[in-house]
């Protein structure tokens, strides 16, 4: 009796060479990554909300008796601050969301008499997102 065995690995060494290329360039993941963070910091300014979602601390009321828009609305004005996030550098090792307002900072950890009203950051949500698209990333090399 005899058995010949072929082996057709042909498809299963094009799957690993895809993963171990995408596994040396994170950077499209990490672009992904970005836009979900951004999305996210975004959506903050309608809920008013930090990444832990806990309010942020409400306008004093000289600031809303001072304001000449969007008077109830707290780190809006003109929309300056939401409409300057953006995505930045993305490599293998992550990437930068954030604003170039020198006074984003300010808000997002506060200083001096001005409350910190943290729009940067991860939720709970925003963790299972950021699995779910890497994991996202390492399962196309295998499509």
């Amino acid at each position: 009796m005899r058995f010949d065995v072929e082996i057709r690995d042909g498809e299963a060494r094009r799957a690993l060479a895809e993963l171990r290329r995408r596994g040396e360039d994170l950077a499209p993941a990490m672009r992904s990554v970005g836009e979900l963070i951004l999305n996210s910091a975004r959506a903050r300014f309608d809920s008013e909300t930090a990444p832990d979602g806990s309010p942020w601390a409400p306008l004093a009321p000289r600031t809303v008796a001072r304001k000449k828009r969007n008077a109830g609305k707290i780190l809006t004005e003109r929309g300056f601050l939401r409409g300057t996030l953006a995505v930045g550098r993305a490599n293998a090792d992550g990437v930068e969301v954030g604003s170039p307002l020198v006074y984003a900072a300010t808000h997002q950890f506060g200083r001096g008499p001005i409350p910190a009203r943290p729009f940067l950051g991860l939720s709970a949500e925003d963790e299972r997102d950021v699995r779910d698209e890497i994991a996202d990333f390492v399962e196309d090399a295998w499509k």
